[in-house]
């Protein structure tokens, strides 16, 4: 079979872009795909004001940015390219879409994200970029001196807890147990830090405010009692949750459907490599991200030199 592409890249996030750019840049074909707008979790962000180099722009503008340079290189970006079926074994890789096309490659990058776990209650999605965030790295600075919640109640929410008090006036923590899964140095923490208090064995009920978050229902789970917080923001760190369905019984991945690499971000299988946030990773930043694409794509690079000698 021949191939259409050196390497095709599964996702037009800050890594897969940045994994197209050097590979483009070395002469490669490079195909990238995404199910989505190009720019993944990127997009959602309204001010980006920590990516060195740039003055403070908006997601979306920093991943049109990235992707005009990706095609100024001569990659091919095909975002709302919706997966059927990948198939990784073998020295030549193919790709089908749900609309029959089928394209092949040498060497394949999986740079397809992953989501924040949601709550999935009433106002979520309304609020998000107006008061609620999935990131506390990203977006604490912009709630300085104002009272926020933190839901969730693992090592991730209290370490955010604490680190977002440098911030916010007054922070709440809301919990669906009443115990913590975290390691008990952050619960002492969080427990002796004046700025947080905390609400025990709830169940998030939903988010309300008119055109800004303005409140986080919920209720304890014992007794039913309706508990109304009042908060200019709302950080959720409840998990997260890897796009690794398209490739998953092929890769290797942890119990959380997170691809394992080694650190030259190759997986498993010879060829396959993987980048960004779909990747067993402990911080999931866009630098990070861009990081992970420069890295896989030097390691495509090397592959694809190798099999060519």
């Amino acid at each position: 079979m021949s191939t259409d592409y050196d390497i095709i890249i599964l996702g037009a996030g800050p890594a897969g872009l940045t994994a197209g750019i050097y590979a483009a840049r070395a002469r490669r074909s490079v195909l990238i795909l995404d199910s989505g707008t190009v720019g993944g979790q990127t997009v959602l962000t309204d001010r980006v004001a920590n990516y060195p180099g740039v003055a403070e722009t908006s997601g979306r503008e920093l991943s049109q940015t990235m992707m005009q340079q990706a095609r100024s290189f001569g990659c091919e970006v095909k975002p709302f390219a919706r997966i059927k079926e990948v198939e990784l074994a073998g020295e030549v890789k193919t790709v089908t879409l749900k609309n029959g096309t089928r394209v092949a490659a040498k060497a394949v990058t999986v740079a397809s994200g992953g989501v924040p776990r949601k709550l999935g209650v009433d106002g979520e999605d309304r609020f998000v970029g107006h008061g609620i965030s999935y990131c506390a790295t990203c977006d604490g600075e912009f709630f300085a001196d104002r009272p926020i919640a933190v839901v969730g109640g693992g090592n991730s929410a209290l370490e955010e807890a604490v680190s977002l008090s440098k911030f916010a006036s007054r922070i709440t923590v809301i919990h669906e147990f009443d115990h913590f899964q975290a390691e008990p140095w952050i619960v002492a923490e969080a427990q002796a830090n004046e700025k947080i208090g905390f609400l025990m064995n709830q169940r998030v009920l939903g988010f309300t405010g008119e055109s800004e978050l303005a409140t986080v229902r919920s209720s304890d789970k014992a007794t039913g009692a309706v508990t109304e917080t009042a908060v200019d923001g709302c950080f959720v760190f409840i998990g997260y949750v890897p796009n690794s369905q398209a490739v998953e019984g092929q890769v290797a991945t942890n119990d959380r459907g997170e691809i394992i690499t080694d650190d030259a971000l190759c997986t498993n299988l010879p060829g396959v490599f993987a980048a960004g946030d779909v990747r067993v990773k402990r911080t999931r930043q866009i630098t990070t991200a861009v990081s992970d694409g420069t890295v896989a794509a030097l390691s495509a690079l090397d592959y694809l030199n190798e099999a060519a000698s």
